[in-house]
């Protein structure tokens, strides 16, 4: 019997270990596809990780992701923003860490970027506005192409930008050291 117990538990570990193989390899082949974007400003590593859903037609802001309504800016877990040491973001500081990235999308006004202290969520939906570390007012611009899957860029100046349909916003990132100059 201690032989069929051991034979039983070597199997379920195997099974748990290629299931949680599957499960990451299975993030590639969803609708909405991981992505990052990362650069260095003033020596300090910014990343972000997010999931890349596609327009498909569909009107966005104002429809598929309501104004006035926090979201995850992306799909699938919320978007997570780290940064290596403490920074600023619109002049405001930020701690070093890892964050979730969430806006709130409004119409012709300027939306809310807020850098939320639980990083590891899914979507939006346990969002508790007492854990943001930082929330900045960001004014959206019409972009002048049009962009079918999300996409984050930052640049080396610290401008980091999200499109996506016919949205652009940005926000600057400044290491606090550098922030005063």
């Amino acid at each position: 019997m201690n032989h069929l117990t051991q034979s039983i538990f070597t199997l379920f570990i195997a099974a748990v270990t290629t299931l949680g193989a599957c499960a990451q390899s299975d993030k590639a082949s969803r609708p909405s596809p991981p992505a990052q974007a990362e650069a260095t400003v003033d020596g300090t590593t910014v990343t972000i990780d997010y999931s890349q859903p596609s327009v498909k037609g569909r009107k966005i802001f104002g429809e598929l992701e309501p104004y006035g309504k926090v979201w995850r800016t992306g799909a699938n877990e919320a978007t997570t923003f780290e940064v290596s040491s403490d920074v600023t973001i619109e002049g405001q500081a930020l701690p070093k860490g890892k964050y979730a990235l969430f806006t709130i999308p409004q119409e012709n006004e300027d939306w809310t970027v807020i850098f939320n202290k639980t990083a590891e969520q899914w979507g939006a939906y346990d969002y508790d506005e007492s854990q943001d570390a930082l929330r900045v007012q960001v004014s959206p611009e019409k972009s002048s192409s049009m962009t079918e899957k999300l996409t984050f860029d930052i640049a080396e100046s610290g401008e980091v930008t999200f499109m996506w349909a016919d949205t652009k916003l940005s926000f600057d990132v400044a290491s606090a050291g550098q922030a005063s100059n």
